[in-house]
């Protein structure tokens, strides 16, 4: 196990403060092994990041964590929120898990570009809500009571995306970085206790990035833990408390992002050469200054930092 690994796990937290306990799954598909062994613990308020090269399984284990794929091995306790019980994920259905207080989003947008930024964002709210279609179609007072605060709420979460001034545009004519911040503003209306985000800067531009980052950060201030995967190092290396490191569907560091950007199977994995070649890398070369994006900005309504500032440049 690697230094980083070791460093990390000095610290484990006790079962009350973590969100998520993966012990030891393994994932196969036929002869096909996606995940081997691969344990990680989420803390409770903390941003975990996982990355890898493409095909290490991180996908893999978002779906095993959110009830998509069921690991033949191992064990996936959950406790989303505060003073909840732990649950074991495998065999759960998905709208089960979320229930429990897991979102996502995917690699893929999956809007429906042809309702509103504002609707969009009530699909996730009324997943919390009693009232079924008889009861719309009735127009029971208490069915009008529940569309009227989700109506209300799906505006708060809009304003809270940066995206208050695009609630009555269809989706599918949003940017692209917006899209991104609807589908997240989406899943938070699902009153999660912790977002999984697979790869939410794909296709995002420097703007787009900063503006990201700033709300990713956000959302974890307000409360709620945040699971990433994203290939963007410099997007990770400015949100993330610990980073998790997958390869071949296995884990092969843990640490923080000062000692991940310096771990020698990490930087192996990535360059694919041997451990040894990147350890004598390492020693023989100075290492570049870690850049993080400026997040001290925010989102503001208009989708521009808070500072006044409309740049395309990232701040490092």
């Amino acid at each position: 196990m690697t230094q980083a690994t070791t460093a990390a796990e000095s610290g484990t937290a006790e079962p009350a403060d973590l969100v998520f306990d993966v012990q030891d799954i393994t994932l196969r598909f036929g002869g096909v092994t996606s995940l081997q062994n691969v344990s990680l613990q989420m803390r409770r308020g903390e941003i975990l990041a996982v990355i890898g090269p493409n095909g290490a399984g991180k996908t893999s284990l978002f779906n095993s964590l959110t009830g998509v794929y069921t690991p033949q091995e191992g064990e996936i306790l959950l406790r989303a929120r505060p003073g909840d019980e732990p649950v074991s994920v495998l065999g759960q259905k998905t709208h089960v898990v979320n229930h429990l207080g897991v979102a996502r989003t995917f690699q893929n947008i999956r809007l429906f570009p042809a309702l509103t930024a504002l609707e969009n964002v009530k699909v996730g709210v009324e997943t919390r809500q009693r009232s079924g279609p008889i009861a719309a179609m009735l127009g029971l007072p208490w069915q009008r009571r529940e569309e009227r605060e989700s109506t209300s709420q799906a505006y708060a979460l809009l304003d809270r995306v940066g995206l208050a001034g695009r609630a009555n545009e269809l989706a599918g004519s949003l940017p692209y970085g917006e899209q991104r911040r609807l589908e997240i503003a989406r899943a938070l209306g699902t009153n999660p206790g912790v977002i999984l985000l697979d790869e939410p800067a794909a296709g995002t531009n420097p703007a787009e990035k900063q503006e990201l980052a700033a709300l990713i950060k956000q959302v974890n201030r307000d409360g709620i833990g945040v699971l990433l995967i994203e290939h963007d190092m410099k997007l990770v290396m400015s949100v993330a408390d610990r980073i998790v490191v997958l390869n071949f569907g296995s884990r092969i560091a843990e640490g923080t992002p000062e000692e991940i950007q310096r771990d020698p199977a990490v930087v192996a994995a990535y360059l694919g050469t041997s451990e040894e070649e990147a350890a004598q890398e390492l020693d023989t070369h100075a290492q570049p200054e870690l850049h993080v994006i400026d997040t001290s900005g925010g989102v503001t309504g208009s989708g521009a930092v808070s500072d006044g500032t409309a740049t395309g440049e990232e701040q490092v």
